[in-house]
């Protein structure tokens, strides 16, 4: 035993412990299969009674490596639902394991976490031995699948939805927002499949076909779809990272606005309290159709009558640093002789379109004094425009209200510019 103790790999993993007549008697699952299975036998003065009897019993031992933890968290269900060891079926007496559910009672199923004894109807993988790992999986999966999380009942016949307004997971980029008219039935549809092929261990195969569908996209000059199916690619190619990077924030609740608010103000420390907030972005396909837009916020809240759309006019070809300057030149201008500026202008961007920023207002001289800043989107790194880089918790309410502006603005702008485009096609 100890010679097949140190060759196990260092690697995620299911291990499946057999007793004498080779049966199965017990599956776990480890994120590093070597430390795990060792600890079994190097520190069983700490075991329970049941677990120091099945360690008794053990004579023999397979494992099953996979790509990620949380590959092995699902493998580790379905291998238990299937052979139903007995120290799995005894260790579980006292417990209400949990179970994924893929809802199927409106037009956009959703995902939820309930216990082996609710009666949810739909798709159910599970049971599972860890609620913990199962919501920390999910949280991680919604990243990548945007699926909804809700039990609000949608249908794609109800053309009220186009009125809802989308709750904290979509501005962050963690949900498609059925609840609305951002996405059809039939897309969401393929989410929800892909989620379920995931599930299922077919990992390998849905890269492979979302990488075909990325380049068939791509193809059809269809560049967003395309670059979210190559992001969604990276994150099931890279999901231990982002397993590692989002568990350690914390969950997100909903966000109450005050709270965010008073939250940045805390976190930038200005003289002025921070009220009113506006984002910039600015939307193009290789310089063509080059739109602007800025949407504010009033006390963490969006302002709908302070929202501004810009298309550029001096700037020919591919330069967002010069866009970023033409709109907010025009929208500082206005706001001097308006006696109307925001406490705060946030920029989509890093470094470079920060100091874009910088230079408007350093020609322009505002009376007022504002603040800058610029988010930029990969990493959610803030920038300042006097401290420079700021180090904020993933998870921090500020931080949160300055990626729903930007996406905000982002959202605004992509409108503007997709009805631009389909306007000058229908013209030529």
């Amino acid at each position: 035993m100890q010679e097949f103790l140190s060759k196990l790999p260092d690697k995620p993993g299911v291990y499946l412990m057999k007793d004498k007549n080779r049966k199965v008697i017990y599956i776990g699952k480890a994120k590093v299969l070597c430390d795990r299975v060792k600890s079994y036998f190097t520190d069983s003065s700490g075991h329970d009674p049941k677990t120091a009897k099945m360690v008794s019993e053990i004579k023999n031992i397979e494992y099953i490596t996979t790509g990620t933890e949380i590959e092995a968290i699902f493998l580790e269900s379905r291998l238990i639902k299937d052979i139903k060891p007995k120290y799995n079926v005894m260790l579980k007496d006292d417990k209400s394991f949990s179970t994924l559910v893929i809802t199927d009672y409106d037009d956009f199923p959703k995902v939820w976490i309930t216990h082996e004894t609710d009666d949810a109807k739909g798709i159910k993988f599970g049971p599972f031995v860890s609620g913990v790992d199962l919501r920390k999986s999910i949280k991680v999966l919604q990243k990548i699948f945007k699926f909804a999380t809700c039990s609000l009942i949608i249908k794609e016949s109800d053309r009220q939805r186009r009125y809802f307004r989308p709750c904290l997971l979509y501005h962050i980029n963690q949900c498609y927002a059925p609840c609305t008219d951002a996405i059809s039935q039939f897309e969401y549809t393929k989410t929800i499949d892909n989620l379920i092929a995931f599930l299922k261990g077919n990992k390998d195969e849905l890269i492979e076909r979302l990488t075909s569908e990325m380049q068939k996209e791509s193809k059809d000059l269809n560049f967003e779809r395309a670059a979210g199916l190559r992001d969604q690619i990276e994150s099931l190619k890279t999901i231990d990272e982002l397993l590692k990077k989002y568990v350690s924030e914390g969950d997100i609740g909903p966000m109450s606005p005050a709270e965010s608010n008073a939250e940045l103000n805390r976190l930038l420390n200005t003289k002025d309290s921070i009220h009113t907030i506006e984002a910039l972005d600015i939307s193009h396909i290789q310089g063509h159709w080059s739109v602007g837009s800025i949407v504010r916020f009033r006390d963490g809240v969006p302002y709908k009558q302070g929202y501004r759309r810009y298309k550029i006019k001096t700037i020919k070809g591919i330069d967002d640093y010069a866009m970023i300057e033409e709109v907010l030149t025009r929208r500082i201008k206005r706001g001097i002789t308006e006696q109307d500026l925001p406490d705060l202008f946030l920029i989509d961007g890093g470094k470079g379109q920060l100091e874009s920023a910088k230079k408007v207002v350093k020609e322009l001289r505002p009376s007022k004094q504002i603040a800058l800043l610029s988010l930029a989107k990969r990493e959610e790194t803030v920038f300042h425009y006097e401290q420079g880089k700021l180090n904020i918790a993933k998870n921090n309410q500020g931080l949160r209200l300055l990626m729903y502006a930007r996406d905000e603005a982002h959202r605004f702008a992509k409108n503007y510019h997709m009805n631009l485009r389909k306007k000058s096609i229908r013209q030529s």
